[in-house]
């Protein structure tokens, strides 16, 4: 029974001095560990705890009971001294072997969460990547449609300006042609004016002729 408990005992000593430091093995300790909390592993892993904490408690009231009869006898038998050094060493080894068995499923557990965080920041900074490279991406596609936009600003305002040319060279022919027909407009004054002057002149020939010839047939 004490070497199976000293094999334990080394063993799990071995167990977490894998875990705690790298190795090789680590992986595979680990891996082993996930097994044995899957599936089936938890019955078997909390019935053999029970078995060894019963142990526990059987050497601790062992212990006790020798201790009442110590009290009561006033000294003991080399039998039960023999029995009392045995329980006491059993009871020392059992609980040693659950406290490092606790251990070990801390250490597992803690390793575990720091894995999953350790692959949750992994995902995180894998997004934030992401996240900048597309914010990038769409830096460039804006960078390119301003481009595109100040290329077509300067291309209005260059069409602008052709208007606005053309519209300045019509103002002008327009302003042209109306000073060219008010021209126009004064010359057909003026000549309405001469026609109406040699028409009353005519006028006034007329009624000369036709006096002097009145006067001559009387």
């Amino acid at each position: 029974m004490i070497q199976l408990l000293y094999i334990a005992i080394f063993s799990e000593m071995g167990l977490i001095l894998t875990l705690v430091f790298r190795s090789p093995l680590r992986k595979f300790v680990i891996m082993g560990l996930d097994r044995v909390k899957r599936g089936r592993g938890p019955v078997v892993v909390t019935t053999v705890s029970a078995t060894i904490v019963v142990l526990f408690f059987s050497n601790v009231y062992t212990i006790v009971n020798i201790q009442n009869r110590k009290m009561e006898a006033g000294a003991l038998n080399p039998t039960d001294e023999i029995l009392m050094a045995m329980n006491l060493l059993q009871a020392s080894l059992l609980g040693f072997m659950i406290f490092l068995a606790l251990m070990i499923d801390r250490l597992h557990h803690y390793i575990r969460e720091l894995r999953l965080l350790r692959k949750a920041m992994e995902a995180a900074k894998k997004q934030n990547r992401g996240f900048e490279d597309g914010k990038n991406v769409e830096g460039k596609g804006l960078g390119e449609e301003v481009e595109t936009l100040r290329s077509k600003v300067k291309w209005l305002e260059s069409e602008y300006e052709a208007k606005a040319k053309e519209a300045e060279a019509a103002e002008a022919k327009a302003e042209a042609l109306r000073k060219q027909s008010e021209g126009s407009l004064l010359q057909y004054d003026h000549l309405l004016e001469d026609n109406q002057s040699l028409r009353n002149q005519l006028e006034s020939i007329d009624q000369n002729l036709s006096q002097s010839g009145g006067k001559k047939t009387m």
